[in-house]
């Protein structure tokens, strides 16, 4: 499985799903756990840092459920599309973490398009695995710290085909402490978001 370089981008799409989230801050699952991982196939990393000024994201639009950002961290630009989920349950139930996001990120400098990471809010289990599902089409995830990216990255061009196509992606994981979690995300708007993050960063 080739791995992408990570880049410290995460501090900036959370600073972009932060625009949406509740005003209290969601308790994590787990003491001490970290934010989510950042939206970039895993390596090994440094903890992220604040944003820079030059870093702020900016809306490009907000379409249904999807919202579109751009932001140049250490200029070099990306844009991504950023969701959070419809429902997100959890066994047993009520268990606190974080607040979970999908993201969709391009980014030129790095010939990269269409890269999907899910932010899961807790640490996953260590070694395990997620699923995505969307429509009648399972795909596995990857999982490092509290991050999950598409294990198959050859398939990663079909899944965001088909969720263009789609209604829901329901992302399925185990936590580090057991919990299961079912996140439901709607695709309603997505579309029109990726539109315009390919218009941004060709």
């Amino acid at each position: 499985m080739r791995i992408r370089r990570a880049l410290p981008i995460f501090p900036v799409l959370l600073a972009a799903a932060a625009f949406a989230a509740p005003a209290s801050a969601q308790q994590t699952e787990q003491p001490g756990a970290t934010t989510p991982a950042p939206a970039t196939h895993p390596a090994p990393k440094p903890k992220p840092k604040p944003p820079a000024p030059e870093a702020k994201p900016t809306l490009l639009g907000q379409y249904a459920d999807w919202g579109a950002y751009t932001a140049s961290p250490a200029g070099k630009k990306i844009c991504y599309a950023i969701a959070k989920p419809s429902t997100a349950e959890t066994k047993p139930p009520n268990r606190p973490r974080n607040q979970p996001y999908m993201f969709i990120t391009t980014r030129p400098a790095d010939k990269v398009t269409n890269e999907v990471s899910i932010a899961i809010g807790y640490p996953f289990k260590p070694g395990s695995e997620a699923t995505a599902q969307v429509g009648s089409t399972s795909f596995a995830l990857y999982t490092q710290g509290d991050g999950a990216w598409i294990k198959n990255m050859a398939e990663e061009s079909q899944m965001v085909q088909a969720m263009r196509q789609g209604d829901t992606a329901v992302i399925k994981g185990e936590s580090s402490r057991g919990t299961q979690t079912t996140d439901t995300y709607s695709l309603k708007g997505l579309s029109e978001a990726l539109d315009r993050v390919g218009q941004e960063c060709q």
